[in-house]
This record gives structure tokens, sequence and C-alpha cells, in this order.
């Protein structure tokens, strides 16, 4: 009989990712104005929270393991929906999830909506970043950059890397994806 899973082991383990992920967040910050580091907060917490909600389309894993990881990503996300996490970012969440509604509603499971994501991403801080004075606006492809950083540093932390999401993307499901040509 497999032992039971202690929920206090996994609440400490989520709490760790999301002090992770806040942390990686204010690091991809350090480079912009002080003023975008709110919205750069929001783009690091809403992806967050899209990825450990993908928990649902990830191959399963044995058991116990399966129950840890679906039980450590289930709090992840919902702590990242929460205070003191969205305190102070909540409007830019909003104007976040609006942009997404249109452009990517359904991005763990429609081909091309996480690149979607990635450009509605990357626009959202261009004009939080256009609001600024010209002096201090950052260098061009600065969101580009800090995007793709988000994304790396989530996946890592979240425990979602590269080689897992291609893995998942070609054999997930009874049926072998058929990857394009371009995409080897």
């Amino acid at each position: 009989m497999p032992e039971p899973i202690d929920l206090a082991k996994l609440a400490a383990i989520a709490d760790d990712k999301v002090r992770d992920i806040l942390r990686a967040a204010s690091s991809w910050a350090t480079e912009a104005p002080g003023a975008l580091t709110p919205a750069i907060r929001a783009v690091c917490v809403r992806l967050a929270e899209m990825v450990a909600d993908q928990r649902h389309y990830l191959a399963p894993l044995p058991e116990p393991q399966e129950s840890e990881r679906a039980g450590i990503l289930t709090q992840i996300a919902e702590r990242l929906r929460n205070s003191p996490v969205t305190d102070g970012i909540e409007p830019l969440l909003a104007e976040l999830s609006e942009l997404e509604l249109r452009a990517t509603a359904s991005w763990s499971l429609v081909d091309g909506a996480q690149s979607e994501w990635i450009a509605t991403a990357i626009r959202f801080l261009e004009k939080q970043s256009a609001a600024l004075p010209r002096a201090e606006r950052p260098d061009d492809y600065w969101a580009d950059d800090v995007v793709a950083g988000i994304i790396a540093s989530v996946r890592a932390l979240i425990g979602v890397d590269e080689l897992h999401a291609r893995t998942e993307a070609r054999y997930s499901g009874a049926h072998k994806r058929v990857i394009p040509e371009g995409e080897r």
C-alpha cells in the first residue's frame, strides 16, 4: 500500500516554488526601469500560473509521483492567483488577461497558442514601456529578452523544461503527434 501524500511537504514545496518565481520576476526586472517592475511581475506570475495549470496535459508519471506532481502544481497555480502574490498588480493581471482572451484562450491545447501568448506578453510589456517618458524607456527588444528569460526561468522552476515540453507535445495521448519537418 502506497504511503499517503504528505500535504504539509507539498505545501512547503509549492511555497518555495512561488517564492522562487517571484524572485525570478524581480531578477528579470532589475535591468528595466523601476516603473516596469509591476508589469514584469504580472507577466511572470501569469505565465507561471499557466504553466502550473498544464498539469492536466502532461503525460502521467507512476504513482505516487503523479499525485505529488499534480498536488504541487495545483497548489502553485492557486497561490499565484491569491494575495500576497497579486497585491499591487491586479490591474495589470486583468489587462494581461483581457489581451490573452483575445489571442490565446486555449494555450495548452492549440498549436501556436503558446507562441501567441509570448507575442501578447511582449506587446503588453512594450505598451507599458511606451507609457514612460522616452528617456526612461528600455532599449529595443528588451521585452523579447525579458519574456524569453521569464519563460526559461518559470519552466525550470516549475519543472517543465523545454525538452520535457517537446517530448510531451510529441508523444502525449494514445497517438504519436506528427511533427512538421520545420519543427524537428
